[in-house]
């Protein structure tokens, strides 16, 4: 534990020293405590199911209905943001996922869980929406590469805090889920104390269209690469805590294990940042995909779990910055919170899809299909990566 702090805060210095203006700052603090919140849902909502004896089918719907509610939060984040701006459209993200975390507590039975996740999911994705566009819109293109590593450390460390308080704490419903609220309210306090405004071009210029950017030849592996980033996370969080389970590990297990496979997300995250800069997003991206493979495959051979779950958490969970970052560059700043919004909408599409596709073959097959699955979506995005490469453009890194 204590070498996991260190490497922590050897992570954190190079941002601690960049000068970061004070609404950025507040931003990243209140992404912090709602991703803890997040977090711990995450891990325990499937744990919770399983307890109760639900089918793993039932489980992996569950979690889609999360996904199917990002799916909807990100078509509606534009126009709400541009209605409302960025703060009142943050408490409002907020709010709902406030309300649907307090309805797991006032409600039973497979189909209220699954609505009240959906519109959990729906807040969680105007949150990013909002969180991610705000940053973006606020950086320039000297720093934004920067705000977004920060982003995503941020993101991740909030998620491995949550892991350790399942770890930790107790994990009964009626326990969690005030303290889980009580973490949402005071996420608001932050952005009450600033305003996140846009730049004048991007208040001035009419709200672009999601699908245009999803037809940009220049981004097009970039979006791939969301969509496939949704797909292996989408699997892990939803259904990793449920195979750790069926091995026979209790909840407190479930969440160290967890803790480890986000924190190599958190170690790996400023140096393939700062590789994908240097070498370019198309190598660093092949490179990710290959030990992404690597890791499914050594979980599936009984390896040593530590080991091959640290090499999936740190090629798996910094796969979505690299080729998003690949993507945005493509774009000019009047059109980023449209890209963003086609991102998170791609990686939404794949974080739908793997839970329901895994949960099913893992109900009627064997639990090993999990990293069956994962290799096997790794191996088709390394195909899209190697094809046709001298045809792929590769945006040249901004320094």
């Amino acid at each position: 534990m204590a070498l996991c702090a260190q490497n922590l805060t050897l992570i954190l210095v190079p941002f601690a020293m960049s000068t970061w203006s004070r609404p950025v700052f507040m931003l990243l603090c209140g992404l912090m405590l709602l991703t803890v919140s997040i977090a711990v849902l995450n891990t325990l909502v499937p744990l919770w199911l399983t307890h109760d004896l639900l089918p793993t089918w039932q489980v992996g719907v569950v979690s889609s209905a999360y996904y199917t509610g990002n799916l909807a939060g990100t078509l509606a984040a534009g126009m709400v943001i541009k209605r409302y701006g960025f703060n009142r459209s943050y408490y409002l993200a907020a709010a709902l996922f406030a309300v649907a975390s307090m309805a797991l507590m006032l409600t039973q039975g497979f189909w209220s869980w699954s609505m009240a996740r959906f519109v959990a999911g729906i807040g969680c994705a105007l949150i990013w929406v909002v969180v991610e566009s705000a940053l973006l819109c606020s950086g320039t293109l000297k720093n934004r590469s920067q705000l977004l590593a920060a982003y995503m450390i941020v993101y991740y460390l909030g998620t491995v805090l949550g892991q350790l308080m399942v770890s930790g704490l107790s994990t009964q419903l009626a326990q969690v889920i005030p303290l889980v609220t009580l973490l949402i309210m005071l996420a608001f306090l932050p952005l009450v104390l600033v305003r996140i405004s846009a730049s004048s071009e991007q208040e001035e210029s009419p709200a672009s269209r999601i699908w245009p950017m999803l037809r940009r030849r220049g981004a097009r592996l970039g979006i791939n690469g969301c969509i496939i980033s949704g797909i292996l996370l989408g699997s892990l969080y939803g259904l990793m805590p449920v195979y750790l389970s069926h091995q026979g590990m209790n909840d407190s297990a479930v969440g160290y294990w967890m803790a480890l496979l986000v924190s190599a997300g958190i170690v790996g995250q400023w140096p393939i940042g700062r590789l994908a800069d240097r070498f370019g997003r198309l190598m660093v991206l092949r490179v990710q995909v290959f030990v992404v493979i690597l890791g499914a495959v050594a979980m599936l051979g009984n390896a040593a779990m530590a080991p091959a779950l640290f090499i999936l958490g740190c090629a798996g969970f910094t796969l979505y910055p690299v080729a998003m970052s690949w993507a945005c560059e493509a774009v000019p700043h009047n059109e980023l919170v449209a890209m963003n919004q086609a991102l998170l909408l791609s990686y939404t599409i794949g974080s739908l899809a793997g839970p329901t596709m895994t949960s099913l073959l893992m109900q009627n097959y064997s639990d090993q299909l999990l990293f069956v699955m994962i290799a096997l979506v790794a191996l088709v995005y390394l195909v899209m990566l190697l094809r046709k490469a001298d045809q792929q453009i590769t945006p040249i890194a901004h320094a």
